[in-house]
């Protein structure tokens, strides 16, 4: 990178300097001849040519340069022969490009990465050593992304959530600089929650990761994530982020749902006390029909719904419209009403994977739950325990275990 110089100007009122020559082919000439310079100076008529004679101008130099530059690196604006007083980095729409000086003012450094396809004008604000100001503005674009990559997110914005939901983003496209973009990845809680973020394959089979308290979170507590990843690379085949995203969301009430399928009965926690108890009927046992054990949270609550047995590889075992349905599980598990299967409610397991209800039941369960709450399954006939994957599965690892997920 070469510098662009900022001289002295006679005295008089603040005016921009043109630029005299062109040299081709130099990126550094280009930047000069893109700059327009000015200085001011003090009430003596000959301290512009004393200082220019003394050689007392300060070179300012930019990097990227050019019109096709990296993207994907911070800004950086250097003083030689005196000091930056400000920089100001915005792009084409009046967003600006936020920073910080050195301590000794010599250097300015911005705290994002410069976007791709981006054109970025600086003006800075520079003291000599020997106290001449000046100013100057230059800009640079950047190469446009090749491959842009997406995120999809839970929670929704401006949603109330139960104490089990994590932040979970799923990509568009594959991650291979896990780390670069964990660092984007800020949440803030209004009471100072420890969590961490773990990495894993979606149901999906795209990259994911969630972020999760190490507890459940505190009711009312206000989380915010900012996903500042507007120019981060994912990677080679993942491609360029090309904005930011942010999302903020509260914790409404402790509910813990517990499914005992020994006992064959379901019981509602709320704050820590039993508000309600009812008998249920879970898979028959055995590695297809039989219920997932392990911590399974509310993915959606999804009202009345078509089950194909077809659509989970279990055949032509069942096709048919269920009420109340609350979806817990990519893989198709669901609690739901389940008249059908009246007579084994409290006394035996013998559902698809499901957990069914009455019909009066599954209606207070699903009108007293929310997305995010926790059903905490157990028992001896259950086919193992849910993976991470497998909806919101988070809570199925322990606490060290889930930390060695994060990439940093």
């Amino acid at each position: 990178m070469s510098p662009i110089r900022v001289g002295p100007l006679p005295v008089g009122p603040l005016r921009a300097a043109r630029p005299h020559a062109r040299a081709a082919g130099a990126a550094a000439a280009a930047v000069l001849l893109s700059a327009a310079l000015s200085s001011c100076s003090s009430g003596d008529p000959s301290a512009g040519k004393q200082d220019a004679k003394r050689g007392g101008a300060a070179a300012v130099t930019v990097s990227p340069q050019g019109s096709r530059a990296k993207a994907g690196e911070p800004v950086r604006v250097t003083a030689r022969g005196g000091t930056l007083a400000s920089v100001t980095v915005t792009d084409a729409k009046g967003g600006r490009l936020s920073g910080a000086l050195s301590g000794d003012h010599r250097a300015w450094t911005s705290d994002r990465n410069a976007a791709p396809g981006t054109t970025y004008t600086i003006v800075t604000v520079t003291r000599t050593d020997d106290g001449t100001p000046g100013r100057s503005r230059t800009s640079f674009t950047t190469a446009a992304a090749e491959r842009v990559n997406k995120v999809d997110w839970r929670p929704g914005d401006a949603t109330t959530v139960g104490v089990a939901q994590p932040i979970s983003l799923v990509f568009d496209r594959p991650v291979s600089n896990k780390a670069a973009v964990e660092r984007q990845l800020k949440v803030t809680t209004s009471n100072g929650t420890v969590g961490s973020w773990g990495w894993m394959k979606d149901w999906s089979g795209k990259d994911r990761v969630d972020w999760r308290p190490k507890e459940y979170w505190r009711p009312g507590t206000e989380v915010t994530l900012d996903a500042r990843l507007n120019g981060t690379d994912s990677g080679s085949d993942g491609g360029w982020f090309v904005r930011d995203y942010r999302v903020a969301f509260t914790v409404g009430a402790r509910q813990v749902v517990k499914v005992d399928l020994d006992r064959k009965q379901l019981t509602v926690e709320r704050d820590g006390k039993t508000v309600r108890t009812f008998p249920v009927s879970g898979g028959t046992p055995g590695p297809e029909t039989g219920s997932w054990r392990g911590t399974e949270v509310v993915m959606a609550k999804e009202g009345s719904i078509r089950m194909n047995s077809e659509t989970v590889g279990l055949g032509d075992a069942y096709d048919q419209k269920v009420d109340y349905a609350m979806r817990l599980t990519w893989s198709g598990t669901y609690a739901h009403a389940a008249p059908w299967n009246a007579a084994y409610f409290g006394r035996a397991n013998r559902s698809h994977g499901c957990i069914g209800m009455s019909d009066a039941d599954a209606r207070w369960l699903y009108e007293h739950t929310t997305v995010g709450d926790p059903f905490e399954v157990k028992g001896a006939e259950t086919k193992g325990r849910v993976a991470l994957n497998n909806g919101l599965g988070d809570w199925n690892a322990g606490w060290d275990e889930w930390r060695e997920r994060s990439a940093l």
